[in-house]
């Protein structure tokens, strides 16, 4: 669930609903302890125990470094706040793209809503608040100099229709909001008509009486006249809105949660229900989750089409439960491209910044769960965040932003926290009761996939608690557990199990993760762990707003074999007659199609659908096709489709084998990768980066002496040129469509997480540079002139051995770069070993001892 993660905390939000900061003269104009609570006077002192500010008073002090009291923080803000250029208040801001401003709540005390651009990627728009104009046209009508002149009420309407309509027209303004709830409730009364038109005029001569020759501030208090203002907008909108091919502006509306002022149990949206169906063209925006009304609001959006669903302000308002479950109230019922978020910050950054870190987490949880229990996939999941962060309010108020990731401070947001970590793994087990055994799994520097098997409940008692899986310093080990050069068993370092890679194993009662491993101290990660590096690299592609779908072709060979001796030996013989490509009578036999179509409904079980599965051209060999998937996600079930497949073959007396040539002389055996990247532009930049390291990252692509034996012209496998072609088999880059390509030089004992960040790293650079790339090669290298291959670039044979891919590595300074010099020297060390090792065998000996290991 990497690619959920990262979605939910780098996809942009577009905070649709929120006000101004105030001006750093007014800072002590508004009480600070608001930020979490909507008490005021004196109930806000009690603030201070809620839920909602003891876990803002860590969170905020988590950002700044300091002990988490309130006191403390109180303190390190207003240091922050001393610092030039609005520092803190970018800080604050970190992960939103725009802010659409509600402008109504200060005018004097508050920056101008166009200042806040400097806070965000997009410059920000406003918001106009209804009840703003109405208040002050009133004043002038009724205290004004001409308050005495006939036709008060109509000049008041038209005043107020032409001020609506130079913000239906003023670019600057993308929607309005009516606090009517605040004020009356949301029973708003009939629509206009003629015939009311003598009640509406009383309500105004009354409210007139009320207040002339008095000081006080006037309020919009009549329901009649409130309810009469919100009429005149929507026909407006209805009106105006559609003109000039632009659609009709937003129409928001507090609703639910609110200060004392209000009377909540009017704020219920579902009195708006005459209104809203009065008005079918005009786009309602129930803001603030509706809470505690959020079901009511999510029925009323999935019935009108007209209606969409905020569910900000909760956030940092109420419990982390109670958010949480506002997310899943309003998911019951509203489908997802008709749901928003926003801060509704106001007055302090603080607000933006704890509004932020809790939607990113509780979407997390929450969305997580979904996909555990398989009630969405990750792409599904995906879109959700998308939605509820971009793509709804982009399209609503028609701002027409384009979705690039954002790749914030680690300290301001961070991910999958130990305790989130261990939600996955409990919710896991909730939905899935019977299993009773966890592997914690690492892949080496061998591509030996190792693992730790625990009884259910001490792995609950173990990683229940935060703990880590304490174990010796092993990527050093050789397939054989003989120590490379250098690595010693001395010391400690941590296994960290990624629950985002959970799923059930392919033994019954048996469920696997993949692990990361962390230094000693449990903090600092290991420079040499293949799958935080792949990961590392992912986020560096991802800063710079690119993404990568990965698929694989799994090709194995189920051979028979005898062990004597205690020596294991592969007898070569096929297991069926008549084998060849995508043949049909490769699928006839009983015992085979058992074993075939038990992996797929094994793996269907798992979360991991075959894309299809089919014969290839060696005897005994199948492939089986999985993906497109974000690359740690893809790499992760590539080891676990591997794993079912060898775990069943063996139930059936077979043994699976990855090795390019286990039977000399037939067709060899690869592991083919699909890549594609979003946006596409410049793809060729990126392979072109790729093809330049070639030679290098085959050290890591082919890692064994077995693998050039595979690597022939001829062969389907890539030939030996490093050179693309569009759908060119006898090239190592195969293009398929646009940036969708195929990389035919690598095999099953590849560490693909090295391999496959190798190539993300190197295409990245390519990508940044804009590389040209070689001509397409329509034909097969080998059959070229010399004269033929200059032409298109084909100047370099690729290397024909392990020594010469190692040596090429060792050269290469930017495969050394992107992998990390820690990295480098563990593969060099295991590596060199290991060619020792094996280079001492003969060529059958090797081949039985490379088949029994993979």
């Amino acid at each position: 669930m990497e690619a959920l993660t990262d979605a939910i905390y780098t996809t942009p939000i577009i905070d649709h609903h929120a006000h101004n900061l105030l001006l750093p003269s007014e800072l002590n104009s508004e009480p600070f302890l608001s930020i979490t609570s909507e008490a005021c006077g004196n109930a806000l002192k009690h603030a201070t125990s809620t839920l909602a500010h003891l876990r803002a008073v860590k969170q905020i002090a988590a950002v700044l470094k300091c002990e988490p009291k309130w006191d403390v923080v109180q303190r390190r803000i207003e240091d922050e706040r001393k610092v030039p250029n609005d520092a803190w208040a970018k800080r604050c801001f970190q992960g939103i793209e725009t802010v659409l401003i509600d402008d109504g709540l200060d005018e004097e005390t508050v920056y101008k809503y166009d200042w806040h651009d400097r806070l965000t990627r997009s410059k920000c728009k406003r918001v106009v608040r209804i009840e703003n104009i109405a208040e002050d046209l009133l004043v002038e009508q009724i205290k004004g100099p001409h308050s005495d002149e006939g036709g008060s009420f109509d000049k008041l309407r038209q005043r107020f229709l032409q001020a609506i309509e130079e913000a239906v027209l003023d670019k600057e303004v993308v929607g309005f909001k009516s606090i009517i709830a605040y004020h009356t409730g949301l029973a708003i009364e009939t629509p206009l008509n003629d015939n009311n038109r003598s009640r509406y005029e009383e309500a105004f001569q009354e409210l007139a009486a009320k207040y002339k020759g008095l000081e006080d501030e006037l309020r919009l208090e009549d329901a009649t006249l409130g309810s009469y203002f919100v009429h005149l907008v929507a026909q407006a909108i209805s009106t105006n809105g559609g003109r000039h091919g632009k659609a009709r502006k937003p129409f928001q509306f507090h609703t639910g949660l609110g200060d004392n002022d209000e009377d909540l149990r009017l704020s219920n949206p579902l009195f708006m229900r005459p209104f809203i169906e009065a008005y079918p063209e005009v786009p309602i925006v129930l803001l603030h989750a509706s809470y505690p009304f959020t079901k009511g609001a999510g029925y009323l959006a999935s019935v009108y089409e007209n209606v969409y669903l905020d569910i900000g302000e909760v956030f940092p308002m109420i419990s982390q439960e109670g958010q949480e479950s506002v997310i899943r109230d309003a998911l019951d019922l509203c489908p997802t491209e008709k749901m928003m978020w926003s801060t509704d910050g106001h007055w302090f950054p603080e607000t933006y910044l704890l509004a932020v870190l809790q939607i990113r987490e509780a979407l997390e949880k929450v969305l997580k769960q979904y996909v555990i229990r398989e009630s969405l996939t990750v792409p599904e999941a995906i879109k959700v965040v998308k939605d509820i962060y971009f793509n709804t309010s982009n399209r609503l108020y028609e701002l027409n932003l384009t979705l690039s990731p954002m790749v914030s401070s680690p300290a301001m947001l961070k991910k999958s926290t130990k305790m989130d970590n261990i939600t996955l793994f409990t919710t896991f087990l909730e939905a899935n009761p019977t299993v009773k055994y966890l592997r914690v799994q690492w892949l080496d520097y061998t591509s030996t996939l190792r693992a730790r098997v625990f009884p259910i409940r001490q792995a609950l008692n173990l990683f229940g608690k935060g703990s880590y899986l304490a174990i010796f310093p092993c990527l050093g080990n050789l397939q054989n557990d003989i120590l490379a050069p250098g690595h010693v068993p001395i010391g400690m370092m941590n296994l960290n199990p990624c629950f985002e890679s959970l799923r059930l194993g392919a033994r019954p009662g048996h469920a696997t993760v993949q692990g990361e491993f962390l230094e000693a101290n449990a903090e600092n990660e290991v420079a040499a762990c293949p799958r935080t590096i792949l990961r590392k690299v992912v986020e560096t592609a991802l800063s710079h707003s690119l993404e990568f779908l990965i698929g694989f072709e799994i090709e194995v060979v189920f051979v028979a074999y005898t062990i004597e001796n205690d020596k294991f030996e592969f007898n070569n013989k096929p297991l069926s007659q008549g084998h060849a490509w995508s043949t049909s009578r490769a699928l006839q036999r009983e015992d085979i199609m058992n074993l075939l179509e038990e992996i797929n409904d094994t793996l269907s079980r798992a979360g991991i659908e075959l894309q299809q599965f089919h014969a290839e051209a060696c005897a005994g060999q199948y492939e089986f096709v999985i993906g497109p998937l974000p690359p740690l996600i893809a790499v992760d079930t590539l080891l676990a489709t591997r794993e079912t497949i060898s775990s069943l073959a063996a139930k059936h007396k077979l043994h699976a084998t990855l090795i390019p040539k286990p039977v000399p002389g037939s067709v060899g055996t690869g592991a083919h990768m699909h890549i594609s990247m979003t946006p596409s532009e410049h793809y060729e930049s990126f392979y072109a980066g790729v093809l330049k390291h070639l030679p290098a990252i085959m050290a890591l692509s082919l890692p064994s002496i077995a693998s050039y034996e595979r690597m022939i012209d001829g062969a389907w496998a890539g030939g030996t040129w490093v050179a693309w072609g569009t759908q060119n088999r006898e090239t190592p880059f195969r293009k398929i469509e646009d940036s969708h390509w195929e990389i035919k030089c690598i095999d099953g004992l590849a560490n693909m997480y090295l391999t496959l960040a190798a190539i993300i790293g190197t295409g990245l650079q390519g990508w940044l540079k804009r590389d040209p790339i070689s001509p397409d090669c329509d034909r097969e290298p080998a059959t070229l002139s010399d004269e033929e291959r200059a032409r298109l670039g084909i100047c370099s044979r690729m290397p024909d051995s392990i020594d010469e891919a190692i040596a090429a590595f060792e050269k290469d300074s930017l495969v050394s770069e992107v992998l990390g010099q820690e990295c480098v020297r563990t593969y060099l060390a295991v590596k060199k070993k290991e060619m020792e090792l094996l280079k001492g065998m003969e060529a059958e000996e090797r081949r039985d001892w490379l088949i029994e290991r993979y």
